[in-house]
């Protein structure tokens, strides 16, 4: 099955890809079908921002769409960045980079007991024949106080996961896929695509 995914990360597109082409979906960049549109992330958590994506990317090329809505939420600050996460700071001269020296600037002052957080994921897959499937998962750990670790992109280099040992940066691409917010995600969406008939059982 091929579905359009609703991100220009290509990041996302080979971290998701590697996932789902195991139960045979086929994913596709919305830029490969000449699809430009930026949505904007009106809604209050990530399962709305996600299905709007989702949605948007549909309707623009008549495909099934997938899209992902995720995000860093630290215990301290009350969930923050959460669904801003990708726009922490609210600065368009700050990259990924500065935005994870933000937040390391302004959990300086929490002690290392209180610094748990989560990534949080959330799948929505929606076709041009009305079917909508959601899905969430989350990954547990706490941030340090450096970055470490060359592979993933965001913040991982800053969430550490205690199981492993490692920031998410640190995990090989095959740990990542087995323990990841967006790897939990995907697990559950399968089961729902199988329950909706849309994989095989």
């Amino acid at each position: 099955m091929k579905v359009v995914l609703a991100s220009k990360n290509k990041h996302k597109l080979v971290e998701i890809s590697q996932i789902t082409e195991k139960f045979g979906m086929e994913l596709i960049l919305q830029a490969d079908l000449g699809v430009d549109i930026d949505v904007e992330e009106t809604g209050s958590t990530f399962e709305e921002n996600s299905l709007l994506k989702a949605e948007a990317v549909m309707k623009a090329t008549g495909l099934p769409a997938l899209a992902d809505d995720s995000g860093i939420a630290v215990d301290a600050l009350g969930g923050a960045p959460g669904i801003y996460s990708a726009r922490y700071g609210f600065d368009d001269s700050l990259d990924d980079w500065g935005r994870l020296l933000l937040l390391l600037k302004n959990t300086e002052n929490i002690p290392d007991c209180q610094r748990q957080a989560k990534f949080v994921c959330v799948i929505s897959f929606v076709t041009p024949e009305g079917e909508i499937i959601q899905a969430r998962g989350e990954i547990h750990g706490e941030l340090t106080r450096e970055p470490r670790g060359e592979n993933g992109f965001g913040y991982d280099p800053i969430f550490y996961y205690p199981p492993l040992g490692k920031t998410t940066a640190e995990l090989t691409a095959e740990e990542k896929n087995e323990v990841s917010h967006r790897a939990n995600a995907l697990k559950v969406f399968y089961e729902k695509l199988k329950e909706a008939g849309y994989a095989d059982k």
